[in-house]
């Protein structure tokens, strides 16, 4: 059932996810061709937020702060298969592979090799604090309005 909490975690963590996602644009080495990857990861931030913020909330402060950071890591981590999956594609183009089940494992390779970026201050920094505020904007919605 759609709640104006819902709507409020879906919104707050589609923006954190576009932070996010711009803030390890700067990290990443110049040349690096992103396409619409903050918009994607904003959908998933979106789509996140509105699913779990379903029965996570209502349940205090202080579980509130432990789902918003348990968002934010949901967040990155389909951002990070998605961000390697169109590495591989890109890779598959260009012939770099030899059967399909080697794409798909340079897939997972691909995700431990780009996870050092997000080890940077400002990477960490965005996803904890925001999770960490929304999920306590996101109880206190929930305590307003629903």
């Amino acid at each position: 059932m759609a709640t104006i909490s819902r709507l409020f975690a879906a919104v707050f963590f589609a923006a954190l996810a576009f932070l996010a996602a711009e803030a390890v644009k700067v990290v990443m080495s110049e040349g690096i061709r992103f396409g619409p990857f903050s918009e994607i990861c904003a959908g998933i931030g979106f789509v996140s937020g509105w699913g779990m913020a379903h029965r996570s909330f209502g349940k205090g402060y202080r579980s509130a702060i432990n789902v918003g950071v348990r968002i934010a890591a949901v967040i990155t981590l389909w951002s990070m298969l998605y961000g390697s999956i169109v590495l591989m594609v890109r890779k598959a183009f260009r012939k770099m592979y030899d059967t399909p089940l080697e794409a798909v494992v340079d897939i997972f390779k691909l995700i431990f090799d780009n996870a050092p970026v997000l080890v940077t201050p400002a990477v960490i920094a965005t996803l904890v604090v925001g999770g960490v505020f929304g999920g306590l904007m996101t109880e206190w919605v929930q305590r307003r309005w629903d």
